[in-house]
């Protein structure tokens, strides 16, 4: 998948960048990563929060096998299979896909202790 077909997908989530990362690619919106482009599949951010509905919708999590054979379960989940036909159901799991990608972008800035822009404290 190039660049442009992964803009088409993250139209809502506009501005985007697209970064090389583990092989593949890092899609951010406003700083906070939102997905990976990994083994040709995107891969959704999910939280807690947001994480129940991707399982529910029957996406996948991303799990990998560190040395020694310990399964770990990465906060990504691949895109519910009717999404890619129906650009307003892409739309919503790209939003909550970039509501989770924030909160955790929120978090690690609040643990840092740094101020986001346009946010006051």
């Amino acid at each position: 998948m190039n660049n442009q077909e992964i803009e088409e997908i993250f139209a809502t989530a506009r501005p985007i960048s697209i970064r090389r990362m583990f092989g593949g690619k890092g899609i951010y919106s406003d700083g906070a990563i939102i997905a990976l482009y990994l083994f040709d599949e995107i891969l959704l951010k999910a939280d807690a929060e947001t994480a129940p509905e991707f399982a529910a919708h029957g996406a996948r999590q991303w799990t990998y096998e560190r040395p020694g054979g310990k399964r770990v379960a990465m906060p990504y989940w691949s895109v519910p299979d009717s999404a890619f036909d129906d650009p307003d159901e892409m739309a919503k799991w790209v939003n909550l896909a970039c509501e989770a990608g924030r909160r955790a972008f929120l978090g690690r800035s609040a643990k840092k202790g740094k101020t986001v822009a346009g946010e006051h404290g």
